[in-house]
């Protein structure tokens, strides 16, 4: 009795098998096809009103996500912003800054280097601190994207490159670790990582965002990459971290990248 009992299951088994590849191939070979999609735009308006019910469950979550954001972690005593300077400004600096003091200590442990310096972009920077305190709802209004640190590797070679795009490009990029001086007629006076000129056949590690390594903002020396290291630590953390540690934020516009006058 038992084995007819298995061997009918397993007729059973077996015809539910079959039935569901019938109705795979039927599917597959069905003349009926998707042959217009078509969409219309809901406006959210003043004729929409929140349900009781949903606004009750949801509000204690709500009211934990404000006070996190809007918790004060440092004190700015002036504005910071990208336009305060024409080389380097008080936010690029500060963003820069950020990223190398933050991620080094990553970078260093999982492969063993130190990052020699930073590129950022100046039109990454989203918005000013204002004079106040800071939060992490400021780091989330300055960094509203999604961007993490990478670490590329680069010949001096290639970072003669970058530096012939900074002159072109006629913006204050944020950077780090570095000193550029221009001459008046726009070429190179001095050059330098950590203080020393650059050696074009020397490896240098640069940190910046998964958004330029892929050669946005036509950051295109990214694409001689010797090598990538994902930090998989978003910028926007990095300075959250950095605000939680610091109890004023004090940038200036200083001498790491200017033009003889």
């Amino acid at each position: 009795m038992a084995k007819l009992k298995h061997f009918g299951i397993l007729k059973i088994k077996h015809f539910v098998i079959f039935l569901t590849l019938l109705n795979l191939a039927s599917c597959k070979y069905s003349p009926e096809q998707l042959k217009e999609l078509t969409g219309k735009q809901i406006p959210i308006d003043t004729s929409f009103t929140s349900i009781d019910s949903i606004q009750k469950f949801i509000q204690p979550y709500h009211d934990r996500v404000e006070s996190i954001l809007d918790s004060t972690l440092a004190y700015a005593p002036f504005v910071i912003t990208k336009n305060d300077g024409k080389f380097n400004t008080t936010a690029g600096n500060l963003m820069a800054d950020i990223v190398l003091s933050e991620t080094n200590p990553i970078f260093k442990k999982r492969t063993g280097q130190t990052i020699d310096l930073v590129l950022l972009n100046h039109g990454g920077i989203r918005s000013i601190i204002s004079k106040g305190n800071v939060t992490s709802r400021t780091a989330y209004e300055v960094m509203p994207f999604e961007n993490s640190v990478v670490v590329v590797e680069l010949k001096g070679e290639a970072l003669l490159k970058m530096v012939d795009y900074l002159i072109q490009s006629k913006r204050a990029h944020p950077v780090a670790g570095i000193q550029l001086i221009l001459n008046k007629d726009n070429t190179v006076n001095t050059f330098t990582i950590n203080g020393k000129p650059v050696d074009k056949n020397k490896s240098y590690y640069v940190a910046t965002s998964d958004y330029l390594v892929t050669g946005g903002d036509n950051m295109t020396f990214f694409k001689e990459a010797l090598s990538k290291t994902e930090t998989d630590y978003k910028i926007r953390n990095a300075m959250i971290d950095f605000f939680s540690k610091v109890d004023t934020l004090e940038p200036k516009v200083d001498l790491r990248y200017y033009q003889l006058q």
